[in-house]
């Protein structure tokens, strides 16, 4: 079947919706009436689509280079390489493609903002040129914290479990507001967050600081906060990973996990927080690649369960938005079928929007097949399109130009309020766990300091690792501050450097990441507090980490180790600014899982 041939104007003058104050900001609910006369438009657009057309619109793929026409020769190779095409615009053209992912580093699709919206300008372009000529809908995974893919010139906000720490709807809500905002400027309008997961398993490989806690209500207040701040922003925002991925000492990238919650505990852990998502209005869930015996007693992955997707989050939680599948290329969902029937089965649990398959020509071509075999019917692709355009008509991708403005661009991302505002947001997330006799705030004559210890590199400029960084902050205080990265993995000659550089300093900041039970962090830190010198311990991701590390005289937790929280640290440290973080999970004895060392809603203040 070939697409009629049909102008960008006629296309998107059927879409503009009347009344579009009531339906133009991504999460507002449409009043019956208006909703019914957009639908209406949506279905005419679609009747005009072929069935190519039709499933092109359901696929995310990833594609490399910074440019959408004219890439580095690279990362020409690499596209012809993997995806039979040399840049995104022929690969939008070859498969009618209705959305793309942007990452950072290993597909060079971001260097900088104004970069960034040039590539999306870009995309557009391509998406406009196709014979159904329906904008983009462009995706991202900008979590903050530990997750980030806009990195340098954007704004950098704390991640999810340092929200869960700052404990303010405000800060949740206005954290979601400033990056939707900077995000829908560079023209990325549907970003992957909030994390919905209740991270109740503290051995959690792959959620874990990326959720905002281990209580389910709290958890749920959040994401409805960040909702709220996305879709205001005019982002769609997705609440992952649906049924929960919170309790598993597997990831799914690697394996497929099983969730042993009872139905019970499945309501009274892992639901909370979608419930609180779908009631705020999401506009997306993401599903994940794990088993749900409870939900689900096949041996099928969430991602391809029409028990799971129709049966729970369809017809019992009521949600009718766009349900996208996590990444297609994860080992989770492969361990049964090949990658020409992964999308298929995906679509027919319930899927709408197809992200990241391992193979684009596999994956496009399995579900053609489908569709022309009657496996899949038209009004279930179409099904699927409609939810699509309602998203992307929400966020004015149909009613007006897809196309950005450097001069917003320059005006919006990275802007200095912006910037101003994560700081305090980050302020009141730091957590004091130990303050044995007032070690902190470091006193007046505690100038020459040593920073050591793990130094995990930013999520996206790994030329920044955070111990130099966090020494930059403690210069730019005012302290004397040396430094020495010993990694992850200190050997006893990086544990003797670290000795020695300690002697002459007035206070050693230690940082650890990831501490376990045979980790020799634990022995750096232990020779340190052997030297007599006033030792503060810097969780920099995971909380847990104290548990392993014995008696301290001072210990904190950032939840991550980018500039927003080294500094907000820094300036905890120094007592610059009150400690006001309480940790949004409980910690648990080493030596003993069923005590708990810290509970949540622990931590100190200097007036303790």
């Amino acid at each position: 079947m070939q697409d009629r041939s049909l102008s960008r104007r006629t296309v998107l003058a059927s879409a503009t919706v009347a009344a579009a104050s009531a339906v133009g900001v991504v999460g507002v609910t449409a009043t019956p009436a208006v909703a019914h006369q957009r639908d209406k438009r949506l279905k005419k657009i679609i009747s005009m689509m072929s069935v190519e057309a039709k499933i092109g619109q359901l696929f995310v793929p990833y594609f490399y280079g910074a440019s959408a026409t004219s890439p580095s020769q690279f990362d020409q190779d690499r596209n012809l390489r993997e995806l039979g095409v040399r840049t995104v615009a022929e690969l939008i053209a070859k498969y009618h493609i209705g959305g793309v992912i942007y990452f950072s580093g290993w597909t060079n699709n971001i260097q900088n903002p104004r970069q960034i919206a040039d590539l999306t300008n870009g995309v557009q372009r391509a998406s406009l040129a196709l014979p159904t000529p329906i904008p983009s809908l462009i995706s991202i995974d900008q979590e903050h914290g530990v997750n980030v893919r806009i990195g340098s010139g954007a704004t950098q906000l704390p991640g999810a479990m340092a929200l869960g720490a700052g404990r303010s709807l405000s800060d949740a809500r206005t954290a979601g507001r400033i990056s939707g905002t900077e995000l829908a400027a560079l023209g990325i309008h549907q970003n992957f967050a909030p994390v919905a997961d209740v991270n109740v398993n503290p051995a959690n490989p792959i959620i874990n600081v990326r959720s905002f806690g281990a209580d389910p209500r709290e958890v749920g207040r959040m994401v409805a906060a960040q909702v709220t701040g996305y879709q205001q922003a005019g982002v769609v925002a997705c609440a992952k990973h649906f049924p929960g991925h919170g309790d598993t000492a597997e990831d799914s990238h690697t394996g497929l996990p099983v969730i042993t919650h009872t139905r019970e505990e499945w309501e009274r852990i892992d639901a909370p927080p979608f419930r609180a998502a779908i009631a705020a209005g999401v506009d997306s869930i993401m599903t994940a690649h794990l088993q749900v015996p409870a939900l689900d007693p096949s041996n099928d992955p969430a991602t391809l369960s029409p028990a799971i997707l129709q049966g729970v989050l369809r017809d019992e939680l009521g949600f009718d938005g766009v349900i996208v599948t996590d990444a297609l290329n994860m080992a989770g969902v492969r361990t049964k079928y090949g990658d020409d029937r992964v999308p298929v089965l995906a679509l027919k649990a319930g899927a709408d929007q197809l992200l990241f398959p391992p193979d684009i020509d596999v994956a496009y071509n399995g579900v053609l097949a489908a569709v022309r075999s009657g496996e899949v019917t038209e009004d279930r692709l179409d099904e699927s399109v409609l939810r699509l355009l309602r998203v992307k008509d929400k966020a004015g991708l149909l009613s007006g130009s897809p196309y950005v403005s450097p001069k917003e661009v320059d005006r919006v991302v990275g802007a200095r309020e912006h910037q101003r505002t994560a700081a305090r947001i980050a302020d009141r997330t730091t957590t004091l766990l130990v303050n044995k006799d007032a070690t902190l705030p470091l006193r007046r004559r505690q100038r020459k300091l040593l920073v050591v210890g793990a130094s995990p590199a930013f999520p996206t400029e790994d030329t920044r690792t955070s111990v130099p960084e966090l020494a930059k902050a403690f210069d730019e205080l005012g302290y004397s501050t040396t430094h020495l990265a010993t990694g992850r993995t200190p050997d006893a000659a990086k544990i003797d450097e670290a000795v020695a550089a300690a002697h002459g300093r007035d206070a050693v900041v230690v940082t650890t990441d990831n501490v376990g039970a045979t980790s020799s962090q634990r022995t750096l830190v232990s020779r340190l507090l052997a030297t007599g010198i006033p030792v503060i311990h810097l969780a920099v991701r995971n909380p847990y980490d104290i548990a392993h590390l014995g008696d301290l005289p001072a210990s904190l937790v950032s939840y991550c180790w980018t500039e927003v929280e080294l500094r907000a640290a820094a300036r905890v440290i120094a007592g610059r600014v009150e400690p006001r973080g309480t940790l949004p999970v409980p910690i648990q004895r080493a030596d003993d899982p069923t005590r708990v060392l810290f509970r949540s809603g622990h931590g100190l203040s200097y007036d303790d």
